[in-house]
């Protein structure tokens, strides 16, 4: 099985041209405004429009109200709607059944016992995304660099698709694959020259390592 890569935080239209030519699978577009990586619906649609058929388009939200939703999917052509805030499982499955399209749900992990939640998002997601939980005091819900002890999912599996997320760069998602069995990797700073700033060099590194683990 081919590793699946996710670049998340895209903003630029020369961000979208990079991904496809490094091989990104997924690209994720931000509408957290707290974070560098934001964009506006307007922003997104035009890159969600000019990405390559075949790369699946992620709308990444932190507790969106429907009011919010409604103006991004009524904006934007979205393959996927990627859930980053506290959102519980009766919210993620009312999500996916009023847009009509995948949900993937993030959960934050620090311990083992962050885990126990994910048999009951697993229930109402398409795919469960393991990040990194947030440092005490951070703003950002994801996209802070930092990696989660991998070890904590060695040799797990679960019924739905995953995806591997949490500091993650060129120089380690290929121990991060090896360990964890992840087949699906997403990563936003490790791919980049400054906070919100995507680097090509960086995305295609990241690619060829994830691919030679």
């Amino acid at each position: 099985m081919s590793i699946r890569v996710k670049f998340c935080g895209l903003t630029r239209p020369g961000d979208i041209v990079a991904a496809a030519r490094a091989g990104a699978h997924y690209v994720g577009f931000n509408f957290f405004p707290k974070s560098p990586r934001y964009v506006t619906p307007d922003q997104a649609r035009d890159l969600a429009v000019d990405t390559p058929v075949g790369i699946a388009r992620v709308a990444l939200v932190v507790d969106a109200s429907d009011a919010e939703l409604d103006a991004i999917t009524g904006r934007v052509p979205l393959d996927m709607i990627q859930l980053h805030g506290a959102e519980s499982p009766d919210r993620v499955a009312g999500i996916r059944a009023r847009y009509g399209l995948p949900v993937m749900k993030v959960v934050g992990v620090a311990e083992k016992a962050d885990l126990a939640v994910l048999d009951a998002y697993e229930a109402v997601a398409d795919q469960i995304l393991l990040d990194a939980k947030p440092p005490k005091g951070a703003t950002l819900p994801g996209g802070n660099g930092i990696a989660f002890d991998w070890r904590l999912v060695a040799g797990r599996t679960w019924a739905k698709p995953w995806m591997l997320a949490g500091g993650l760069t060129p120089q380690n998602v290929a121990e991060a694959i090896r360990l964890t069995g992840a087949r699906q990797v997403d990563t936003a700073s490790g791919i980049e020259s400054a906070p919100g700033v995507k680097d090509a060099d960086l995305m295609r590194a990241f690619v060829e390592a994830a691919r030679c683990a």
